[in-house]
């Protein structure tokens, strides 16, 4: 069976998912990667998300650049966006999107922060098609690898790591 979840996403929600759910994701959605999750971090934790006009509660991060190509999952497990997934999720992040396996460290993380992280297929051409919208929501100067806010409907996904499981 396939929930469908809608952005901001409620902490009843997360409590229900499993790992192996298959989910589909709608609403506005942050999708960034390297270069801006550690910014964003930082932006987080000094109190400026929400002046950037970022709010991060509720929220969706897909580990991912922007291109004329579409979208399509970076490997989670980058050390810049590894260690930014327990920072985002203490900040109201309830879903990371990516792929690759997590540190049991990063699966502990999620789990402290009623978080869950889901791998979604690499089909860039697809997501192409069920992005309504995309803007630069900060750091333009890094280009495609801005962090963007997206407008999506039926974004499918995979729960991978929920309540300190991992499906790794």
């Amino acid at each position: 069976m396939k929930t469908a979840l809608t952005t901001p996403i409620s902490d009843d929600v997360i409590r229900e998912l499993k790992v192996g759910d298959i989910v589909s994701i709608s609403g506005l959605i942050y999708a960034g990667r390297d270069a801006v999750l550690p910014k964003l971090v930082s932006l987080a934790e000094r109190g400026l998300a929400e002046d950037n006009g970022i709010n991060l509660r509720g929220g969706v991060i897909f580990h991912s650049a922007v291109s004329r190509a579409g979208v399509g999952p970076t490997s989670s497990n980058k050390p810049e966006i590894e260690s930014s997934i327990g920072p985002l999720s203490a900040h109201g992040v309830k879903l990371h999107l990516g792929k690759g396996a997590l540190s049991p460290e990063t699966v502990r993380q999620l789990w402290e922060h009623n978080a869950v992280y889901a791998v979604i297929p690499p089909v860039t051409a697809l997501l192409k098609l069920k992005t309504e919208m995309c803007e630069a929501a900060a750091f333009p100067e890094e280009g495609m690898e801005a962090l963007h806010r997206l407008r999506v409907t039926d974004y499918p996904a995979i729960i991978a790591a929920a309540h300190g499981e991992s499906l790794y």
